[in-house]
């Protein structure tokens, strides 16, 4: 596999000398520079290697070989953390995994917002209640979310606590994906909790069987189901976005096999609609590491510009580098979307294409509450799906913020959540996720619009 060389004037730390956009505004200076030093000496969370795998996978994806499933939380958080937690969220997205590759037939890439996606980018520096303004929530690798003016101080000893819950998600992952627990004769066991109660539980449970009779078929033939790891363990990725330039720098390390620089907090990094200045900081410091990145693509984007996007991030134009990731609004996305993937078509330039549903839908009800709709959600992956076939070009994969847990924070579904359902369990330290139910029923949703394409 062809490897894209960092430009020669890339350095990890080159990326101060541009604008830089979203960064916190830390008070102790000191403070962060020793926090920044300990990162440095930290071992890796992820290894080139891990990253070069990734990227193989991509690659398939971008053929139309393979479909990448790629969500987790809208943003981590200190109190969640849990092994219970990080179980939960695994699981909804290994059976998600599991109905897409049955029904659609194809392999799954498994990429999670996990293991690092402790900060997020704001609209607005500060907000107001009450009559008092304080420094907005960055995410819990930055300050806290209770609005208190001492909890809403930057504090950089976050940054080395974001490093550490990081490296503790990422050995529990890699023992589950290992150690059994993502075993396909576990399959039944993933959906215990809410088989009984929900419709779409009973549908996975009758896939379930399905894939335990197709086992026994397989051992009838001769194949060793018992020994082969395929059916006992799954490669998965982590994710998040590249926001905190200062953290992702101190992770960076220059790989011994091939010279090239990787961000080794996570296997895949993105930049986002806020942060995509072809000329500014964050893209500067994507272009210039090893590891597969992701760029969101809002309404307002043209072409021409995710063009100039692409040869800062792929100049070499490597299958599996580059993943566009088209975030439009249900209501804008007919209108805007084709434009975008026939201009990117037309230029030939290699990309993954993955939507996500989910943040050009948010608005807010009941005086401010932010949410989203499951049929809106729905809908702009239709569409996704609708413009890709249109324009004969391969719809790679979906991006969707998602949790394990039985929250009520987006409505409607098959479970029927209604406004006033809102405060039952809305426990997102951000934006809205879809609940383990809804994750399954959009899984079965997607793979029947893969069999369709």
């Amino acid at each position: 596999m062809s490897l894209s060389a960092p430009p020669s004037a890339w350095t990890p730390d080159s990326w101060r000398e541009r604008p830089v956009a979203q960064q916190p505004d830390w008070p102790d200076a000191a403070a962060l520079d020793a926090a920044l030093a300990e990162l440095r000496s930290q071992p890796p969370l992820v290894f080139a290697g891990e990253a070069r795998a990734l990227q193989g996978q991509l690659a398939q994806v971008a053929a139309g070989e393979a479909f990448l499933l790629q969500g987790g939380d809208c943003a981590e958080t200190f109190a969640a953390f849990s092994a219970d937690g990080i179980r939960d969220k695994l699981k909804v997205l290994l059976q998600m995994a599991v109905v897409l590759t049955y029904g659609a037939q194809l392999p799954v890439v498994k990429v999670g917002r996990i293991a690092g996606q402790l900060a997020k980018p704001r609209s607005k520096p500060e907000e107001t209640l009450d009559g008092v303004t304080l420094p907005v929530y960055r995410g819990d690798a930055v300050n806290g979310l209770a609005f208190d003016a001492e909890a809403r101080v930057p504090d950089p000893a976050r940054l080395v606590r974001a490093y550490h819950q990081s490296a503790a998600t990422l050995n529990l992952l890699r023992a589950f994906t290992r150690g059994g627990f993502a075993d396909l004769e576990r399959v039944h066991q993933w959906n215990r909790e809410f088989v009984a109660e929900s419709a779409q539980g009973q549908r996975y449970a009758a896939l379930a069987d399905e894939i335990t009779r197709a086992l026994a078929f397989l051992r009838a033939c001769g194949v060793a189901v018992d020994t082969d790891p395929t059916f006992h363990t799954v490669d998965f990725w982590t994710s998040h976005e590249a926001l905190l330039l200062g953290y992702e720098e101190a992770l960076t390390r220059q790989d011994s096999l091939t010279g090239t620089y990787y961000d080794c907090s996570a296997h895949m990094l993105w930049v986002g609609e806020r942060t995509r200045d072809v000329d500014g900081a964050h893209v500067h410091f994507l272009s210039g590491v090893g590891n597969p990145v992701g760029v969101k693509i809002g309404p307002g984007a043209e072409p021409d510009e995710i063009a100039e996007l692409a040869k800062r991030l792929n100049p070499d134009a490597v299958p599996g580098k580059l993943t566009l990731i088209t975030r439009m609004g249900a209501e804008r996305a007919p209108e805007r979307l084709p434009d975008i993937v026939r201009g990117v078509r037309d230029l030939g330039l290699p990309v993954v294409w993955s939507c996500d549903p989910m943040h050009g839908n948010t608005y807010t009800v009941n005086g401010g509450t932010k949410t989203r709709h499951f049929t809106e959600v729905l809908s702009e992956i239709r569409t996704f799906f609708a413009v890709h076939a249109e324009e004969g070009t391969v719809p790679g994969g979906i991006h969707i913020e998602l949790t394990g847990e039985d929250v009520t924070e987006c409505l409607g579904g098959a479970q029927e959540i209604v406004d006033s359902h809102l405060g039952q369990r809305y426990e997102t330290a951000c934006d809205p996720r879809l609940n383990n139910r809804q994750s399954l029923e959009l899984a079965f949703q997607v793979a029947e619009m893969l069999r369709g394409a």
